[in-house]
């Protein structure tokens, strides 16, 4: 570190810092590899999935405003990112106590009831913005 508080780096380490696009690309690779290995396979995924389709017709359907459409893509992409966590906790502890454990069945309640929550919160926000539509629909 320099008086002027400035910390200074090899040339070694600073080659290690540089931004590599193809490492960058495998990275995302890997993040498919592990979407595609979920989806069709786990049940409440796919269930959201499916709702989310519907979810984007119905939008579609009704021509909900930009910022709606804001919110509910938010929403889809919370509840199926909580999902994928959901699953890769899940797996990582069948992984580290293969045998029944109260405390592993604790924490896969717990992944779980965070994806409860988004997807509770989810449907309140797709009330909102859905409903007016629909009694105007009605009406």
């Amino acid at each position: 570190m320099t008086d002027l508080g400035l910390v200074l780096i090899s040339n070694k380490e600073y080659q290690k810092m540089q931004y590599d696009c193809k490492k960058q690309l495998r990275s995302f690779g890997y993040a498919w590899k592990g979407i595609r290995d979920c989806v069709g396979k786990e049940q409440n995924l796919n269930f959201h999935l499916v709702v989310s389709v519907l979810v984007v017709v119905a939008g579609l359907a009704l021509d909900i405003r930009p910022l709606e459409w804001v919110a509910v893509l938010l929403c889809m992409g919370l509840v199926i990112g909580a999902e994928l966590f959901n699953t890769a906790i899940e797996r990582l502890v069948d992984l580290v106590s293969p045998q029944w454990h109260p405390v592993a069945g604790r924490v896969k309640d717990i992944a779980a009831g965070a994806v409860l929550v988004c997807a509770v919160v989810s449907v309140a926000v797709g009330l909102i913005v859905f409903v007016p539509y629909l009694t105007r629909l009605c009406l």
